[in-house]
């Protein structure tokens, strides 16, 4: 059977990851001198109050190539084909270290890179999709050409709580971050073809909020694959996350809504608070 493998921002819980059998190679968390593995031995609230604490974003940094080839040989060893998942590759080298550890075990015809182009359970909604193929007895060539159509079918977005986490990472102006404290705005980011865009500014409590830009996606939702949605979020609370679950079920199309908290390299560039909804498109 071929082994879906994943770098750790695809943000499976670890019931997810074990029901699909999903291998995961974590990325690296630096706070200050000290090095931490992705999902490890590091928390996302342990990062916050890092970050809170040092007025700063932690630096966040690929898996290395060792790393990387300690995931992959007992696979490679066995004869085993791989496919692997790493985060949008305009974000991270994830996918580049993959191929180089693939390449230095002389196994580059057994993995199998997949550029997610997303983040997040972005990436997650592909894994599961490629797992459940995997389970079927799908070859790897099958499993890869599958997940390449669904690809720009990911619908992946997000609303942050606060600006200042993407102010200190650079991707947010100071004024920007301080007007939008002030005013109380809460931008929905956007995945495409692999890059992060602000579209629409909420105003107002993340509650509301973060209903607010559920109900606005009704017509996408409408026209999502039935089979799954995430509510991903960097421990909003559940006064917070409920309201979008009731909204989701009230519309009567998903089989499962699947709620799973970001893991920490997503938490560190977004904050806490941050609430996404992420699904896939029929067409």
């Amino acid at each position: 059977m071929v082994k879906i493998i994943s770098d750790s921002t695809c943000d499976l819980s670890p019931e997810l990851v074990e029901k699909y059998n999903v291998g995961i190679l974590p990325l690296h968390i630096l706070l200050g001198e000290k090095e931490f593995e992705d999902g490890k031995d590091i928390t996302p609230d342990e990062i916050f109050q890092w970050s809170d604490a040092n007025a700063t974003t932690p630096k966040t940094s690929a898996p290395s190539m060792e790393a990387a080839m300690e995931t992959l040989r007992p696979y490679t060893d066995a004869g085993t084909e791989c496919v692997c998942f790493c985060i949008s590759e305009s974000m991270s080298t994830c996918g580049n270290v993959i191929r180089m550890a693939a390449q230095e075990l002389g196994a580059e015809a057994l993995v199998h890179v997949i550029n997610s182009e997303n983040l997040s359970t972005g990436i997650g909604l592909l894994v599961i999709e490629a797992a459940i193929l995997a389970q079927e007895g799908a070859p790897a060539a099958q499993i890869v050409e599958r997940i390449e159509a669904l690809r720009p079918l990911v619908r992946a977005s997000f609303v942050v709580d606060t600006l200042v986490y993407l102010h200190r990472g650079g991707r947010c102006g100071g004024l920007a971050a301080m007007l939008g404290g002030a005013l109380k705005l809460h931008p929905k980011i956007v995945v495409r073809d692999g890059a992060m865009s602000s579209t629409k500014k909420y105003r107002g409590g993340i509650k509301a909020v973060a209903l607010s830009y559920a109900k606005d996606m009704e017509q996408e939702l409408r026209a999502a694959r039935p089979e799954r949605v995430f509510i991903t979020h960097t421990c909003a609370s559940p006064a917070v996350v409920e309201p979008v679950r009731a909204y989701l079920e009230g519309l009567g199309i998903f089989s499962e809504i699947l709620e799973t908290r970001a893991g920490g390299v997503v938490s560190s560039h977004c904050g806490p608070g941050t609430l996404g909804v992420l699904f896939i498109a029929k067409s």
